[in-house]
């Protein structure tokens, strides 16, 4: 038991022994549901087949987005951006209103979507390109579980743990290229042989998602396409390049007593010698090659880049259609995170704990288990993706996950799930002016820390100041709102670093 006013810090957790060991079972501990304990285990979907029965499990297929915003669909509140095929999922699934990412940060939320993990466990812990890819050949992946329970497994994009382009652990077909990619002309990895392609990588993966689909399967299979798109820097394919010409952005106000309130955001640290920490830091970012960097036209940018992936939805559509897969397969879209984009001053960036940074869209499309035009407010987290597969495919996980299936949301509107949930983030040594942080929200409170830093935490009332503009943290009458939140926080950071053990 951890006494509320311990303080826990970055390195604590990351020296705590917090990695699972893979022989380990999970409990069945309470603590351990980080907030769901009140949830029944849900029944699998299907069950494995007998010797010598046709698998009748689902397929699976999850696609996932770069830096999009919870609202860059048409689906979910964009003023002009028209996503149909995307939408479709919404429209003839459901579309989760209060998902988030646990790290808003390219690798550390990709991993977590693949393993169930928060960031503290898996320990893909940042972007650098050193390290990481060799952990993430180790990660236990949803993916691998299901190839070794009978599933044929798929990956078809970023990958973006690491540098590495090669084949990782379970999977029989793989297409991925270096890092964070390029728009055009890019080298592929293609099944072990590296490819070099003339056109725009959106398309591409389209294309080679679309094929592992029309190939013969004589298994159930499960595909997750990772896209590079809308990311930084933003270039769209020639086709849509027309596309909502001279639509505007108005950049967030902001309003007076927001940036007094966050003094993190005035520490104005020195600035980075990238060349002293070469090793670390992220390759080069490719050119926006003379396109404009004011705020509208990055927004229109972005939103022709996703226009390239609605595409690819539709195609998808159509291939398990033409198949007669469609409504055996689930069918999921979401972001590894969102991005600022003038809020509280912040461009282009995502690192932050602020709700345009940890919040993505999720539209998910199942007819056997998932209503049409369905809508959940539960608090969804990237974590809950995995044990969500796992529960979908009648497979038990042979190593304990963070996260929660959503079968039981699928199934009722009123479901349990979780009343509070924890984010974090740790420091960057090329992004210094973002420091650790932790974050807990439960109910309409939500309080960020900064474990290194003294007199900057916040705490923000989301029901009366949702765009988080005031501070509350120094008044009177929230004195034991902010203990009793710091006392969630510390629960929830040793809920999740229960019954775990180093490997």
């Amino acid at each position: 038991m951890i006494n509320k006013d311990t303080k826990i810090t970055r390195r604590s957790l990351l020296n705590s022994g917090l990695l699972l060991a893979a022989a380990h079972t999970p409990p069945a501990s309470a603590a351990f549901a980080l907030g769901a304990a009140q949830t029944q285990p849900a029944t699998p979907a299907q069950a494995a087949p007998k010797a010598g029965q046709r698998d009748p499990r689902p397929n699976i297929i999850f696609i996932i987005a770069d830096d999009l915003r919870h609202d860059d669909l048409s689906s979910t509140g964009h003023p002009y951006a028209k996503t149909p095929h995307l939408d479709r999922i919404a429209h003839e699934g459901v579309k989760f209103n209060n998902a988030r990412c646990t790290t808003p940060l390219c690798s550390p939320s990709r991993a977590s979507y693949h393993t169930g993990l928060y960031v503290h466990s898996h320990r893909i812990v940042n972007n650098d390109r050193n390290g990481q890819a060799e952990l993430s050949h180790r990660l236990p992946t949803v993916s691998r579980i299901l190839f070794n329970d009978g599933y044929e497994s798929a990956f078809v994009g970023k990958w973006h743990m690491g540098f590495d382009d090669t084949v990782r652990p379970g999977f029989d077909y793989w297409v991925s290229f270096k890092a964070v990619g390029l728009y055009q002309n890019i080298i592929f990895n293609v099944n072990g042989v590296r490819e070099q392609k003339r056109g725009y990588t959106t398309d591409f993966l389209n294309e080679y998602a679309v094929n592992f689909i029309e190939q013969p399967h004589s298994k159930p299979f499960v595909m997750h396409i990772g896209h590079k798109a809308p990311h930084l820097p933003y270039l769209p394919s020639p086709q849509d390049d027309g596309l909502y010409k001279d639509a505007p952005y108005h950049v967030p106000a902001i309003v007076p007593g927001d940036l007094e309130g966050k003094p993190v955001l005035h520490l104005n640290p020195p600035p980075v010698d990238v060349l002293r920490v070469e090793g670390v830091t992220p390759e080069p970012m490719e050119s926006r090659f003379g396109r404009p960097s004011d705020l509208a036209s990055v927004t229109r940018d972005r939103a022709r880049c996703v226009a390239s992936m609605d595409r690819g939805v539709g195609m998808i559509f159509d291939a398990l259609e033409r198949t007669g897969q469609l409504d055996n397969t689930i069918l999921i879209f979401t972001s590894d995170h969102g991005y600022l984009m003038g809020e509280h001053g912040i461009k282009e960036e995502k690192r932050w704990a602020y709700e345009p940074s940890v919040r993505v869209p999720m539209l998910m499309r199942y007819p056997k288990l998932i209503p049409a035009g369905s809508e959940r407010n539960q608090n969804v987290l990237n974590i809950d993706i995995a044990p969500t597969l796992l529960d979908l495919a009648g497979v038990k996980s042979p190593t304990p996950m963070h996260g929660s299936s959503l079968l039981p949301v699928f199934r009722n509107s009123d479901a349990p799930l979780r009343d509070s949930f924890l984010c974090e983030y740790f420091l960057e040594k090329f992004v210094p002016g973002v420091p650790d942080w932790q974050s807990v929200s439960q109910g309409k409170w939500k309080y960020i820390h900064y474990p290194a830093l003294t007199g900057m935490d916040e705490l923000y009332d989301l029901s009366a100041d949702p765009a988080e503009e005031k501070n509350v943290i120094g008044e009177a009458s929230n004195r034991e709102v902010l203990s009793q939140m710091k006392s969630e926080l510390n629960r929830l950071l040793a809920a999740s670093q229960a019954n775990l053990s180093m490997v």
